[in-house]
């Protein structure tokens, strides 16, 4: 994320909140401040003797005021990476001192975490082959959204609880289905796909998101369009992570998603919500076996015996099969011969910031015999 084009000389500070009309109040009160307007909220950049603590206070007005966190900016950090720092702890800041004394909820801290995550626009999106098992032709790419948050590490899956738990799912998936279509289109226009590949890709999403008409199915495929590919290479992934109270609303969006080309994926299929019920009710073109049903499938009967039951069962329903997790070669060997169609996997090629090719999957040459060494004659 960049606040700005040009060098500023002089002690900081930055003020973040999610009331942006507050922040633009002080502003007015603040000389040579600017006020950059984020995914979440905005934030105030002013010089450090102008934007004090007690004038964002007075700003703010008496309790039930909007909440802030105000911090210096560290000019000793790189010009890159010094206001995302600040960013950050002033996110992590806000609202405290009205909670002077008290303990925060799990969902409050979780609502702060997103706060920052939709604040910071320079996550990482990775690019990881999803191949044909029986030939190993590349299939498509998962599309894997990184959050890059300094000084606050969490996983995509810690951002997904955090969005499902404070009910700012949709929220999350239309701005990574958003940072994704931008990262594809820019790929497109640098000409960065590999030539002579199919360039299709599958994108997350929950079934909250699905449902809501953010989301609706002319829509996303307008914006498939804008990115520059066609629905027809785009599936969407549906997430396991949250439970599907009324199925039937969730089918006619499946079938009206799938009526404009796009593919329907279950993931993470046997680890949560999506029992065999939901997945014959949803029609998917795609089941993706969870990764904890691949580990190590090749010496433990029961997993085969899911994995059996799942190639049966997608055959019955017209779905193909993805095995997620793929890392030794006798899970790949088990997986084959269990008539699983596709697979991605470090094995198979690794998250890249580009979109490459699968790794080979040509048996290893097994190693040259020994010739042995000629036995010396006895002296005479």
């Amino acid at each position: 994320m960049r606040f700005f084009s040009k060098q500023h000389r002089g002690d900081e500070r930055l003020i973040w909140s999610r009331d942006t009309r507050f922040l633009h109040r002080l502003r007015e009160r603040v000389p040579g401040g600017r006020v950059i307007e984020l995914s979440s909220g905005a934030c105030l950049i002013a010089p450090l003797e102008s934007l004090t603590e007690t004038l964002a206070a007075e700003v703010a007005g008496p309790s039930g005021g909007p909440d802030f966190g105000l911090v210096p900016v560290d000019a000793s950090l790189p010009e890159s990476e010094k206001y995302l720092h600040a960013l950050t702890a002033a996110v992590q800041l806000s609202g405290i001192a009205d909670r002077i004394g008290m303990s925060q909820t799990v969902q409050e801290v979780q609502s702060k975490m997103l706060d920052l995550f939709f604040a910071i626009r320079t996550h990482d999106v990775n690019f990881q082959p999803i191949v044909e098992l029986a030939t190993g032709e590349l299939h498509e790419y998962e599309c894997l959204f990184r959050p890059n948050m300094p000084r606050h590490p969490a996983s995509i899956s810690a951002v997904v609880d955090a969005a499902i738990a404070t009910g700012r799912a949709v929220e999350l998936d239309t701005f990574i289905v958003r940072i994704i279509l931008e990262r594809i289109a820019g790929l497109l226009a640098a000409d960065a796909v590999p030539e002579g590949i199919r360039f299709a890709v599958a994108i997350n999403t929950t079934p909250a998101s699905l449902l809501d008409p953010h989301f609706e199915a002319k829509g996303v495929a307008r914006m498939v369009r804008l990115a520059g590919i066609h629905p027809r290479q785009v599936t969407l992934e549906c997430t396991e992570q949250q439970a599907v109270r009324d199925i039937v609303p969730l089918q006619r969006q499946v079938k009206a998603l799938r009526k404009l080309g796009f593919g329907f994926a279950i993931d993470d299929a046997g680890a949560g919500y999506a029992s065999f019920t939901l997945i014959a009710a949803l029609r998917p073109t795609i089941i993706k076996i969870d990764r904890e049903i691949v580990h190590g499938c090749g010496a433990n009967d029961a997993k085969k015996a899911l994995v059996e039951a799942f190639v049966s069962f997608g055959r019955r329903i017209n779905a193909r099969l993805i095995a997620e997790g793929i890392e030794t070669r006798r899970e790949l060997e088990t997986l084959r011969g269990l008539g699983v169609e596709f697979g991605q996997g470090y094995l198979l090629g690794r998250p890249a910031a580009e979109p490459g090719r699968p790794r080979s999957l040509e048996p290893r040459r097994p190693p040259r015999p020994r010739r042995p060494r000629p036995i010396a004659s006895p002296p005479a």
